[in-house]
């Protein structure tokens, strides 16, 4: 008879524990289920969402989202996705658009599961021949472009999630008051760069919306990571141009090979002074680890780094 009750009670703890484990399956299930193409946009989303959502990032931290190759846990993920995230201004669609094929692949509709954090957002263009009815995407290195981003984050998720409106807006507004501190504190500072040493060099092209919002000029090797990079072509102008100027520091991205920067620099004589984040944050930890950091770092580095 003991041993029956034993039994009995045994089962009964075994039936209580499968059901709190189901509860806690739907209770994460029930969860939004959102996507973000890069780690720039997750870090973005989080500052909005907190736990209130299931957050998966494509594109893994330090690696380029221009040409990204699909893999089948972003399949899965963007299938069942509740709302997805991707940054427009033709850089997950240009290229090899692989963007475009996963949505076709998930089945998904524009404006219904998937949306631009970049909608509202003046975009700049391409120089390069033939390139230039083509969008400049780096829109969020202007960090009045990133609350931009904020904006349209957060109002897609009170959209999709009525239920944890207040919380949404509550955070999107705390990291908005943040973002735009440092942001005011940053065109102030490069105020007191002198005139003839106000040009950014970097590999790519990518620092345009930065140079408009800061009041600096931008150069570059090649103008997008999409094309062919660091040519004999696009190395005997960059390497002029640095010549006949009077610039102090070179600067070179996380996410490009940095060969072509070090040998800018031999050639001219020009040291890098600091490597600076474009299109990924760093591995968390590190310096630049969100959106926040990388744009601080950005800044403080590109500030000393010109003003030497």
């Amino acid at each position: 008879m003991k041993k029956l009750k034993i039994i009995t009670v045994l089962l009964f703890l075994a039936v209580l524990g499968s059901a709190c484990s189901n509860e806690k399956e739907v209770a994460k299930s029930e969860k939004l289920q959102v996507v973000a193409t890069n780690s720039i946009l997750a870090d973005m989303i989080k500052n909005v969402a907190g736990d209130k959502i299931d957050l998966h990032s494509i594109v893994p931290v330090g690696t380029d989202p221009h040409h990204y190759k699909v893999l089948p846990a972003d399949i899965e993920k963007s299938t069942d996705a509740d709302v997805i995230f991707y940054n427009g201004l033709n850089l997950e669609t240009g290229g090899n658009g692989w963007f475009v094929k996963l949505m076709e692949t998930s089945k998904k509709v524009e404006g219904q599961d998937y949306f631009s954090t970049s909608e509202g957002v003046k975009p700049m263009f391409l120089t390069s021949k033939g390139k230039e009815s083509e969008q400049n995407p780096h829109a969020w290195l202007d960090i009045s472009n990133g609350i931009r981003y904020v904006k349209n984050i957060s109002k897609v998720l009170e959209e999709k999630d009525p239920d944890n409106k207040a919380t949404y807006k509550k955070n999107a507004e705390a990291y908005i008051e943040k973002l735009t501190v440092l942001d005011t504190q940053a065109k102030k500072e490069f105020k007191d760069i002198p005139e003839d040493q106000k040009l950014l060099v970097t590999s790519e092209g990518a620092f345009k919306y930065f140079s408009a919002a800061y009041g600096v000029t931008s150069d570059y090797i090649w103008e997008i990571n999409t094309e062919s990079q660091g040519t004999p072509e696009q190395m005997s102008t960059i390497i002029d141009t640095v010549r006949e100027s009077n610039i102090p520091s070179l600067f070179v991205e996380t996410s490009v090979d940095k060969r072509s920067m070090q040998s800018v620099s031999k050639e001219t004589g020009i040291p890098i002074y600091e490597t600076v984040f474009t299109d990924s944050i760093a591995r968390e930890g590190e310096n630049g680890d969100s959106y926040y950091d990388m744009m601080e770092w950005n800044l403080t580095k590109i500030h000393e780094g010109l003003n030497k």
